[in-house]
């Protein structure tokens, strides 16, 4: 098991947690997804090591950025 913790930038609500955690959770080897909304940290708990660019184009794909690790 692998887990990594990202900052998100842009989240403002529900719905914005909903669509980081279905694009990052679809990632392959991704076991679980949490997000805290009001610090935008992600916490992805993974299989084996995440490729950080696959992640960062999940979190683009949903519509946001990753501004680090």
């Amino acid at each position: 098991m692998s887990t990594s913790t990202y900052t998100v930038t842009g989240m403002t609500c529900g719905h914005c947690v909903s669509a980081v955690s279905e694009e990052v959770g679809a990632l392959p080897g991704v076991t679980e997804v949490q997000v805290d909304l009001p610090t935008g940290a992600v916490t992805v708990t993974s299989d084996t090591p995440l490729d950080d660019a696959a992640v960062a184009a999940a979190v683009e794909e949903a519509g946001y950025e990753l501004a680090g690790r």
